[in-house]
């Protein structure tokens, strides 16, 4: 038998204990270690969303010029849908048994498949600095309202702090990951709904409900912001940690459990967020420049501490996730190491682009939104892509395929590269962004030649170009591969007819 033609082979690797690192990387997970049900993926979704980062996305939403009421409406619709991509591709992990940029290559060819590995990485390295930044700085704040010194000291220790963290959780690997997350999420609730009590006297009703309505494109601006900000950044994860369950596990329940789990904390922090920020124009200015650390102004003293653990916890729930996945991104680019080495790697990366923010960057939302805007775009086309590819197969994925690039997937689907790079060109040119990112100016090219106003009209915050590269990349998907789908499946049927040879 020929050799695949693989970025890493396929045999099945031991898990091991919680305390050993795991030995697995881009292998299909063997069946004998396949195990627990749908309901567990509850713990890691939860616990990777319950940050109190959700409560300055209010701030965001009403930012769009919305009223209470359609505010709420953006907030539900960006967080359910966004985490219902989620829920989707998680099944894919159950019918693959495989990490999630794995699968993706019967959607662009074992080696055409690099291209969204590189994207996936690069996104995912980028939320792991996003997330150790905010817990440094909201360590900062914290210590400097108690009188024990806010300055770069501080920041250095607690990036330290957090950085190893996340490095040690990505390094062992999923099973650490599953029991870690159990704690946080457990920790993050209670404490959460503690600063939600101490904080509700902040809250004015009149504040709140005396926003201005906005319209329809200021809504979708705000669903589209919580589509970015929250699911779609999974999306390219999201099989990672479905992808140890049975195959008979329950399809219902694996597009449900991660949909719910993921979602169930942003709806109670961003609806908090939206009466906290809606009620005090102070608080709604300073969480655009220290996000968590702004939220500990109006606690008392002797809750700083529990609020600094229960903010770093929620954090390092998302950092440990986006480590252990984007080091399997990075071996999906064709990285011969062992995954914990893919891990650590991108531990010294995201360390460093932490530093470069923490210490010489003069602002943070700028900067994030344009990482949030920027990479949503193509991160959408793929996602389409992909969803499109999984619907229009009727079988489970070929195990050995996924690592062949003489298989029934090839090496390159240009199709697929194709629609990728028209749905990136085409969103980009509907999006802008111009707080304090200067070098992104360049987005909006196409606002004008669609008749929406151009880079300064109604419709230029919208965020039309993460939706309209969603439905190239799965319409598209849907039109042009389907006859190359079934005849891909059509494999496995003439292999069944096959007479079994004598011995």
């Amino acid at each position: 038998m020929a050799t695949p033609l693989s970025a890493e082979p396929a045999p099945p690797a031991a898990t091991g204990a919680a305390a050993s690192v795991e030995a697995n990387g881009l292998n299909v997970i063997h069946e004998s270690e396949r195990h627990g049900t749908p309901r567990s993926l509850f713990w890691p979704w939860f616990a990777a969303n319950i940050s109190v980062l959700a409560i300055p996305y209010g701030a965001y939403v009403l930012g769009f010029g919305l009223s209470f009421g359609r505010a709420l409406l953006a907030m539900v619709l960006g967080t359910v849908l966004s985490f219902l991509l989620c829920g989707f591709v998680s099944l894919a992990g159950k019918r693959g048994s495989a990490p999630t940029m794995v699968l993706s290559r019967a959607s662009f060819g074992v080696n055409g498949n690099r291209v969204p590995a590189f994207l996936s990485w690069l996104l995912l390295v980028g939320w792991e600095t996003v997330l150790v930044v905010l817990a440094t700085l909201a360590s900062a704040t914290v210590f400097d309202r108690l009188g024990w010194g806010g300055g770069n000291e501080t920041k250095v220790v607690a990036l330290i702090l957090v950085a190893g963290i996340t490095v040690v959780a990505g390094v062992f690997g999923f099973q650490i990951i599953m029991k870690v997350q159990t704690w946080i999420t457990m920790a993050t609730a209670v404490l959460t709904v503690v600063y939600i009590a101490l904080s509700w006297d902040e809250i004015s009703w009149d504040a709140v409900t005396a926003h201005s309505s906005g319209g329809l494109p200021e809504v979708i601006g705000a669903t589209v912001m919580l589509v970015t900000a929250l699911g779609l950044g999974w999306t390219n994860a999201a099989a990672d940690y479905s992808r140890y369950l049975p195959r008979s596990a329950s399809s219902r329940g694996v597009v449900f459990w991660p949909t719910f789990g993921a979602s169930l904390g942003p709806l109670v922090l961003i609806f908090f967020g939206i009466l906290l920020t809606g009620s005090s124009e102070k608080m709604s200015t300073a969480v655009q420049s220290d996000p968590i650390g702004a939220l500990t102004t109006i606690l008392p003293t002797w809750f700083l501490v529990p609020f600094a653990l229960v903010a770093i916890l929620g954090l390092i729930g998302g950092t440990v996730l986006d480590i252990y996945s984007s080091g399997l991104s990075l071996l999906s680019m064709g990285l011969r190491v062992p995954r914990y080495v893919a891990a650590l790697i991108d531990g010294v990366v995201m360390t460093l682009g932490a530093i470069a923010v923490v210490f010489f960057a003069d602002d943070f939302i700028g900067p994030f939104q344009g990482f949030l805007i920027t990479g949503g775009v193509p991160l959408a086309a793929w996602c389409g892509i992909f969803l499109a590819d999984m619907v229009l197969r009727r079988r489970d994925y070929h195990d050995e395929d996924l690592y062949d690039a003489r298989g029934r997937y090839g090496s390159v689907r240009w199709s697929a590269l194709g629609l990728l790079a028209l749905g990136t060109a085409v969103g980009w040119g509907l999006v802008v962004n111009t707080t304090g990112t200067g070098w992104l100016e360049w987005q909006g090219y196409l606002l004008d030649a669609f008749n929406l106003g151009g880079k300064e009209g109604t419709w230029a915050f919208a965020g039309l170009g993460v939706l309209v590269s969603l439905l190239i990349g799965f319409v598209g998907t849907w039109l042009l591969t389907r006859g190359e789908v079934a005849r891909q499946e059509a494999l496995d049927d003439v292999a069944h007819d096959e007479p079994v040879a004598a011995s």
